[in-house]
């Protein structure tokens, strides 16, 4: 009978919420079954690839498909910040339970695909590999499926802190005021006449500068949520950017020339559009 090999294995911190509390204290030891691959042990103890970055053997860098051997000294670390994602633009899929999120990111001109009802996990798995999209989850299980092209587990319950999250992880370009909330399509500068039949009256007698969105014609002003929205870029423009270098400087600046959407704050809407 084939002896199963022990290896010594330790997690970083930030992997620890992953795996069962008797390996959260510093290097454990486990048995494999000789053949399979360290990114195979490695997700078998509960981690996300998607979270896992360097792996070291020995003190050695090496690749997840290594086949571990007895009494190698295994560590996982963290994924790097800011993490870049090869061979796509930097885009994202959101499951259905980061809606919130999914809103501020569009808010802030970054491409965010999301799905109001909940499609399944092989559909989404197949929709981020179809566009190569970087799959954004709290579900675990959705991250180990193989089909994921890119993906990152969420940490947090808070939107706030999603945001800072997600910019902090892959520092994408910044573009405020640009992108629909409701449907991730691109803004553009729009007259009244435009939009005349999108508004109430008090909304058409009390506003003179709108933007609407390319794809589903949603007319976009500054109204009610204004402070609250522009407070929301400020921070991330201010930690996380840079901005494109098409981005309105200023949502009040309805006479920059660089860009239509400068005048454009997402209006009064119902819940599924705010941020």
């Amino acid at each position: 009978m084939t002896t199963r090999p022990e290896i010594h294995l330790q997690f970083a911190p930030e992997l620890r919420l992953f795996v069962p509390s008797e390996r959260c204290q510093g290097r454990t030891a486990v048995r494999t079954d000789g053949s399979s691959s360290l990114g195979h042990v490695i997700e078998s103890l509960g981690v996300p690839l998607t979270e896992a970055g360097r792996i070291t053997v020995d003190g050695t860098p090496t690749p997840r498909s290594h086949v571990p051997r007895a009494g190698e000294s295994i560590d996982v670390y963290a994924v790097e910040r800011p993490q870049h994602i090869p061979g796509a633009p930097l885009r994202f899929l959101l499951d259905v339970h980061l809606g919130t999120l999914a809103r501020r990111l569009r808010l802030l001109g970054v491409d965010a695909a999301y799905f109001s009802e909940d499609i399944g996990d092989p559909a989404l798995a197949t929709h981020s590999a179809r566009e190569q999209r970087v799959l954004l989850s709290r579900d675990r299980g959705l991250l180990h499926r193989r089909e994921l092209w890119a993906g990152a587990y969420v940490y947090s319950d808070q939107p706030d802190i999603q945001l800072r999250d997600v910019l902090g992880r892959f520092a994408p370009v910044l573009a405020p005021w640009t992108r629909c909330t409701a449907c991730n399509g691109d803004l553009k500068e729009a007259t009244k006449a435009e939009v005349s039949a999108h508004l109430h009256g008090g909304t058409e007698r009390s506003y003179d500068v709108f933007a609407q969105c390319t794809v589903c014609e949603r007319p976009y002003w500054r109204g009610a949520h204004h402070a609250r929205l522009n407070a929301i870029v400020e921070e991330a423009v201010r930690d996380f950017g840079p901005t494109s270098p098409t981005s309105p400087t200023s949502p009040t600046s309805p006479t920059s020339p660089t860009s239509p959407a400068s005048p454009t704050l997402p209006r009064p809407a119902p819940r599924s559009a705010d941020a």
